[in-house]
């Protein structure tokens, strides 16, 4: 085994997933590059930690009340033996980004992420759909609001600009077009679900979860134009209409690019700023059209190619919050069943910036760099460091084991290379292990004099440190 083919593996793992351990790296590596990629899309009977123990700890779940909703979703993403099922629906939350501030309702929230879970890597046209017939969504843009004869355009716009195709490729009476269409798709019979979740008239339950319907008095039943095209248009025309267009195929390839592959401008930046990769984009987006909207043709079409394979890429993200967390926590093993602690564990995320299912507006989050800054890198490296480097943590004992058997006395450059060898970060630049060894040096000789350290912290504290540097913080 080359320890290029355990690089690029890991490379695969932290982008299709949420990284893996030095062990579970080998045995994928046996497997096969190819193989692991089609294990990683199939992802039709997934398992991970059962609901009904979750909820025996955190009974506060069965309501999904409050804003620690979102450490439901990190048991999953956690312990799911369908990693990209749980990455793919990361992805689509920060598109399709909905959140708790308006709703007030985590129940509606967390059907949304399933739904995405579900839906993630089917055709686009049918997320589209999902996603207009989404509780969520309908209350969070206003659809529920959408009348016959009166209007609203929050979805319709948001539609086009945000989740499909990006701005300058639709008219603003496009916009009111595709609300037209959209019109009767709302909440069933809204004004009682909406009383009863004000009073929280069900507790202990939580809140009502609200249900999409049809409503066909409320509907413009109307000739409509949009993007060119004339008919008795309804929104599922609207999204056929969307997914035929070339701008549509490339918009959700950068998407796919700057999540998977490598970190792009902001999307509003998009129109200004050409790709990173405009082959990459091209061969996407022909698999768009070759699959028939196919998002799980896609992402096969993406991971395995050679633009994705290419050193070049590798550390070209920025770890989210989230992504960071999981794949630190994974690597702990702190949670191999529910624990107290988790609510107030997955609330470091929203110190490092993204409060999962609370977004800071429809646009979502600015990904990339703009998750690091002072207040962020300081809060990221303390998580990681200090979870990293607890001997209490099952997932930190066999890391540590594992280097002291070794390198348990060895010097501070082969103390180095085997501590990043567990984290699979072999691939570091000169200046980052050069400051490691420096680091553990000064280590050695402050607990010199000040009567020593054993080699099991010695070799938790090289495993701590490598918490903070440049590539570990990125995918």
């Amino acid at each position: 085994m080359s320890t290029n083919e355990l690089q690029l593996m890991a490379h695969l793992m932290r982008r299709a997933g949420f990284g893996a351990s030095r062990e579970e790296l080998e045995a994928l590596v046996e497997q096969g590059y190819d193989e692991t990629v089609e294990k990683l899309l199939e992802t039709d009977s997934p398992k991970s930690m059962d609901i009904d123990l979750i909820r025996r700890y955190h009974p506060d779940h069965m309501g999904m009340m409050g804003n620690n909703i979102g450490s439901h979703w990190m048991y999953r993403m956690i312990s799911t033996d369908a990693p990209l099922r749980e990455k793919t629906a990361l992805f689509w939350h920060g598109i399709f980004a909905t959140g708790y501030a308006k709703l007030a309702n985590g129940k509606v929230l967390h059907d949304q992420i399933r739904m995405f879970a579900r839906h993630g890597m089917g055709k686009f046209d049918d997320m589209l759909v999902e996603l207009s017939k989404d509780p969520a969504m309908i209350v969070w843009l206003d659809n529920c609001e959408n009348h016959n004869g009166a209007i609203n355009e929050n979805y319709g716009r948001e539609l086009l600009e945000l989740f499909s195709m990006g701005v300058g490729h639709y008219s603003e009476q496009d916009i009111k077009e595709a609300a037209r269409a959209f019109t009767g798709w709302t909440i069933g019979n809204t004004d009682y679900m909406t009383l009863k979740s004000m009073r929280d008239s069900i507790w202990p339950y939580g809140r009502l979860s609200f249900h999409f319907e049809f409503k066909p008095d409320d509907h413009d039943y109307g000739e409509k134009e949009f993007l060119g095209r004339k008919g008795n248009f309804d929104g599922q025309d609207i999204v056929d209409i969307i997914c035929e267009q070339d701008a549509t195929a490339r918009f959700l390839a950068r998407h796919m690019y700057s999540f998977f592959v490598a970190d792009e401008p902001p999307v509003p930046e998009w129109p200004y700023k050409p790709p990173r990769d405009p082959e990459a984009i091209d061969m996407l987006a022909k698999a768009y059209f070759d699959s028939g909207y196919s998002v799980k043709e896609m992402l096969r079409v993406l991971f395995t190619s050679d633009f994705f394979k290419s050193e070049d890429v590798w550390y070209q993200r920025v770890k989210s919050p989230a992504e960071l967390m999981v794949g630190v926590l994974k690597l702990t093993g702190e949670f191999p069943r529910p624990k107290e602690e988790m609510i107030q564990t997955h609330l470091h995320t929203v110190f490092m910036g993204q409060h999962l299912m609370n977004p800071p507006s429809v646009e979502g989050w600015h990904w990339g760099t703009e998750w690091i800054d002072s207040g962020a890198l300081v809060e990221r490296v303390n998580f990681a460091s200090e979870r990293l480097g607890n001997l209490e943590s099952p997932g930190v004992q066999s890391m540590v084991d594992s280097v002291v058997e070794e390198a348990g006395n060895a010097d501070p450059a082969e103390l180095v290379d085997r501590a990043l060898e567990q984290l699979a970060l072999t691939h570091v630049t000169d200046v980052t292990r050069e400051s490691l060894i420096e680091f553990v040096e000064q280590n050695d000789e402050m607990a010199g004099n000040n009567g020593g350290q054993t080699p099991r912290e010695r070799a938790a504290n090289a495993i701590k440190i490598v918490a903070a540097t440049p590539e570990f913080q990125r995918a």
